[in-house]
């Protein structure tokens, strides 16, 4: 006959197996909830500071990361940059808010594809801006910057089996230090509005610096 003693022994040893078993399930289902929840939180974070078309950051987040990039800057010329589509409303007319979408990512794409590892966003509408190092704020080096940015706008955008062309009106300004990006993007945008004025005046796909950058 089997020792009593033994078999509680057995028993208890059991029990403690299925404890520490059951004890270890529940880690590792806290471990994939914590996981879980952190995911959530990260994708919740990133959609409150981008935007859900581009995937750029929004107008907060960039107001947010200009300002920390102007205080780490140590003293590296800067230039705020505003874009805006000309006539995109025609996009979306012709071809549908759909088209006009696709439109949209690839612009941004080739603006975060020219601006490398600086700072570029979506303002909102067809709007974007950026906060770009330069080696120097000479106006030749800007103007050419500014055409290669040209050209890669110009480059046609496949839409299914059609392409469209887009111009683009812009903005430019030197940022001369962390208070003076609010005045920074005021002369830009307003170098913006200058240059969509031209309309037709002006050649296709050219893109229009500010008149601050002579004063440089």
């Amino acid at each position: 006959m089997p020792d009593p003693m033994t078999i509680a022994s057995g028993i208890c040893a059991a029990g403690a197996l299925v404890t520490s078993w059951q004890l270890r399930r529940r880690a590792i289902q806290a471990e994939v909830e914590i996981r879980h929840l952190r995911a959530e939180l990260d994708a919740e974070r990133h959609a409150a500071s981008h935007d859900p078309l581009t995937g750029l950051p929004n107008r907060r987040a960039f107001y947010r990361l200009a300002a920390t990039l102007l205080t780490d800057a140590a003293g590296q010329p800067l230039i705020a940059v505003v874009l805006d589509l000309d006539d995109f409303k025609q996009i979306n007319d012709r071809y549908g808010h759909a088209a006009g979408d696709q439109v949209l990512v690839s612009v941004a794409q080739r603006l975060a594809a020219f601006a490398g590892d600086n700072l570029v966003a979506r303002l909102g509408g067809d709007e974007f801006a950026g906060l770009l190092a330069t080696p120097t704020i000479d106006r030749r080096w800007i103007e050419h910057a500014t055409r290669r940015l040209c050209d890669s706008l110009a480059a046609p955008i496949p839409l299914g089996g059609l392409s469209v062309r887009v111009t683009a009106s812009v903005g430019l300004a030197p940022v001369t230090g962390p208070g003076q990006l609010t005045e920074a993007l005021d002369r830009a945008d307003a170098a913006m509005y200058r240059a969509k004025s031209l309309g037709v005046a002006r050649p296709p796909r050219q893109l229009v610096d500010t008149a601050h950058l002579a004063e440089c």
